[in-house]
């Protein structure tokens, strides 16, 4: 029915995470009404995401070595929250109700696998810097809670004193932080529980 360029693009959206046939079809639609120019911006923009690495410190989303928020020296350097993903930082920054740093995991573990984790970069950040504080903000599933008992075990072995808490009222069992509302997870930090 289409050129076959445009049902490519169709098919690229397609295969996006939360994107359907009819969404993919809508994106390229809308694209195509665009200006030249705009269609311009954004296929730069598209390809300049090749450009885009992971923060030597944290593993968030960098430009550089260092992300935005590592680099920042305005944020307090005492508290850590750790994260699965880089899109749980997000919600979080928007609740401002939290000013620390940050260290990203890459994921969950999975049947007691650790190695697709950052985990052992995340322990020697633990062990070499001054944080009074950790919180473990894992996505209340199977696979978060197991990750953050993990990260506790961890900490308690160390034998590091330091105030570990995770985020417990606000978010549901099941639930994602990346979905989750600047209000949920506003309470959801300040109402941390400590666990360690």
């Amino acid at each position: 029915m289409y050129p076959s360029s445009f049902q490519k693009l169709i098919d690229h959206f397609n295969s996006l995470p939360g994107i359907g046939p009819k969404m993919a079809e809508r994106l390229v639609l809308h694209l195509y009404k665009n200006s030249s120019d705009r269609i311009d911006d954004f296929a730069r923009d598209l390809l300049r995401i090749k450009d885009i690495t992971s923060c030597k410190t944290c593993f968030n989303i960098a430009e550089s070595d260092q992300c935005k928020i590592c680099a920042d020296s305005s944020r307090d350097h005492t508290q850590l929250c750790i994260v699965e993903e880089s899109l749980d930082i997000l919600p979080i920054e928007r609740s401002r109700a939290y000013n620390g740093m940050y260290h990203v995991l890459g994921g969950t573990i999975k049947k007691q696998d650790t190695h697709h984790l950052s985990i052992e970069p995340l322990l020697k950040r633990v062990l070499q810097n001054g944080f009074t504080e950790i919180i473990i903000a894992t996505n209340f599933t199977t696979e978060g809670d197991l990750t953050a008992m993990y990260l506790q075990d961890m900490f308690v072995r160390a034998n590091k004193d330091i105030h570990i808490s995770r985020l417990v009222r606000g978010l549901a069992t099941g639930s994602d932080i990346e979905y989750a509302d600047d209000m949920t997870i506003r309470s959801a930090i300040n109402n941390r529980e400590k666990i360690s």
